[in-house]
C-alpha cells in the first residue's frame, strides 16, 4: 500500500534531505506544503500516513498548530524536527499528541527509524479502525432482519435499552439469534469502543468456569503456572455476555453476584480487590424461573440480571420473516461465494414458508447456505434443499387433506431406480398440484 508522507519545513535543505530517506524505502510519496491552509487542506481532503513539520508555521504558534491537526486526525502520526533542543518544547510537544520530537542537525538513520514506527503505527491504527467499522456495521440493528411485530418489539427495546448500562437478559430457544441481539446492543452503546467479551457457560466444565470468568493467580492450583485475567476483568470498560448462563453452578453464581453488586472480584488464589466496571449482559434457552423454584439457579442473582428481559420468539411464531430471512442468506451466500444473485422458485418458498425451522432462523441460515452451494443455475429450486425438509412439507400438506392414497403398479426397470430421484420426482408433482 502506498504511504503519503507530507514535509513541512522552512529550510528547502531539509526537506532535501528528508526526501533522501524516502528515496530509500519503497511504496512512499512525499508532498510538501508551506503554509496552514494548504497543511490543513492536505490532512481534511487527503488520505495521509505520517507528517514531518518543523512546527514554524506562520500566523500560528507552534504547540496551537500541533493541535489542531490532532484535532483534525487525532490518529496521525506526527515528526517533530526542530532547531530548538529545550526540553520544554519537547516536552509540551509530546503532551500535544506528537508521535516523536527530533532536533537538528540529525542522523538519517535516527529519522529514518521514527519514520518506520510512525509509518506501521498508522498502519495499524487504520486497519484496526476498518475492522472495528466493519464489525459494528454487521452488528448494528439493521442487520436483524424481520418485520413481524413480534421482532419489531426486539428491535425496539433492544434500541432503547442499548443507550443505558443497565444489566440486560435475553431469552429464547436455541438458534433465534441471542447473541446477534447482545452484539448489536453493545455496539450501539455508550461502551462500544470498549470490549465485548463472550463466554458460553454450557461450553466449559464447571472447575474450568470459575477459573475463566475471574482468573487466577500462579500456583492457586495445580497447573496454574502463570498469572492469568478472568473475562471480567478482560471486559472492563466494555460488555460481558454470559451465554447459557442457566448452566452455571451454584458457587460460580454467589461469585458473579458479588460483581453485579458491587463491581469488583478477586482472582482464585488472589487477595487483591480488582474493580470492574463491566456491564453484563445475559442469555439463556431455558426458563429460568422455573430453574429458581427449582433451586436450580439464585433467586437474588435471577432479580438481579433480569432488570431488562427481552424475548425473542422462535422463526414458527413469526413466518412472515421466513423469506426476507432467506433472501437475506441467499445473497449474502452468493456474493460470498462469488455466484450471481440467486433467485427462489415459488415452490422452494412455500417450502421454507410451511417448514417448522425447530432450530430457528440458525437451521434456515445453514439450508440456503446448502442451497447456495448446490446451486448451479441462477434458480434455487427443491432438489437444493434437502430431502427431508421437502418431504416433511409435503407430509404436513398431505395430512391436511381427506384423500386417499391410491397404490400405483408400475414396471421396475432391469438396471433397477434412484429412490432420492424417484422421491424428488414424486415431490415435483406434489407441488405442482398446490
Amino acid at each position: 500500500m502506498l504511504s503519503r508522507v507530507l514535509i513541512t519545513d522552512d529550510e528547502e535543505r531539509i526537506i532535501r534531505n528528508i526526501r533522501i530517506i524516502f528515496d530509500e524505502m519503497e511504496n512512499i510519496e512525499v508532498v510538501k506544503a508551506q503554509d496552514v491552509t494548504s497543511i490543513v487542506n492536505f490532512v481534511e481532503h487527503e488520505r495521509l500516513h505520517l507528517i514531518i513539520t518543523d512546527l514554524r508555521v506562520p500566523r500560528m504558534g507552534r504547540l496551537e498548530f500541533l493541535k489542531h491537526i490532532k484535532s483534525r486526525d487525532p490518529d496521525l502520526p506526527v515528526i517533530v524536527v526542530t532547531g530548538d533542543d529545550s526540553i520544554e518544547t519537547a516536552v509540551e510537544a509530546m503532551k500535544e499528541g506528537a508521535f516523536d520530537y527530533i532536533t537538528k542537525p540529525f542522523e538519517n538513520g535516527t529519522l529514518s527509524i521514527a519514520v518506520e514506527k510512525a509509518l506501521m503505527m498508522r498502519s495499524l491504527t487504520m486497519e484496526n479502525r476498518y475492522l472495528r467499522k466493519e464489525l459494528e456495521s454487521h452488528y448494528n440493528f439493521g442487520n436483524i432482519i424481520g418485520n413481524s411485530p413480534k421482532i419489531l418489539e426486539v428491535l425496539l427495546l433492544a434500541g432503547d435499552v442499548s443507550k443505558t448500562d443497565s444489566t440486560v437478559f435475553i431469552y429464547g430457544e436455541s438458534g433465534t439469534g441471542k447473541e446477534l441481539v447482545a452484539r448489536a446492543i453493545h455496539f450501539n452503546s455508550l461502551r462500544k469502543s470498549g470490549p465485548l467479551i463472550t463466554i458460553n457457560c454450557a461450553a466449559l466444565p464447571e472447575n474450568l468456569l470459575e477459573s475463566e470468568l475471574f482468573g487466577y493467580e500462579k500456583g492457586a492450583f495445580t497447573g496454574a503456572e502463570k498469572s492469568k485475567k478472568g473475562r471480567f476483568e478482560l471486559a472492563n470498560g466494555g460488555t460481558l455476555f454470559l451465554d447459557e448462563i442457566s448452566e452455571m453452578n451454584p458457587a460460580v453464581q454467589a461469585k458473579v453476584l458479588r460483581v453485579v453488586e458491587e463491581k469488583e472480584l478477586e482472582q482464585l488464589g488472589g487477595t487483591e480487590t480488582i474493580k470492574a466496571d463491566v456491564r453484563i449482559i445475559c442469555a439463556s434457552n431455558k426458563n429460568l424461573e422455573e430453574y429458581v423454584k427449582k433451586g436450580q439457579f439464585r433467586e437474588d442473582l435471577y432479580y438481579r440480571i433480569n432488570v431488562f428481559p427481552i424475548s425473542i420468539p422462535p422463526l414458527r411464531a413469526r413466518p412472515e420473516d421466513i423469506l426476507h430471512l432467506a433472501r437475506a442468506f441467499v445473497e449474502q451466500y452468493s456474493a460470498k461465494m462469488g455466484k450471481l444473485s440467486l433467485k427462489m422458485s415459488k415452490s422452494v418458498e412455500k417450502i421454507l414458508v410451511s417448514s417448522k425451522w425447530e432450530g430457528n432462523v440458525r437451521e434456515l441460515k445453514n439450508c440456503m447456505e446448502r442451497a447456495v452451494i448446490l446451486c448451479k443455475g441462477d434458480l434455487i429450486t427443491e432438489e437444493h434443499l434437502p430431502v427431508a425438509l421437502v418431504r416433511d412439507s409435503i407430509s404436513g400438506y398431505e395430512n391436511g387433506k381427506d384423500k386417499t392414497v391410491k397404490m400405483m403398479d408400475f414396471n421396475l426397470p432391469p438396471e433397477g431406480i434412484s429412490i432420492d430421484e424417484l422421491e424428488k420426482h414424486l415431490v415435483l408433482q406434489a407441488l405442482k398440484k398446490k
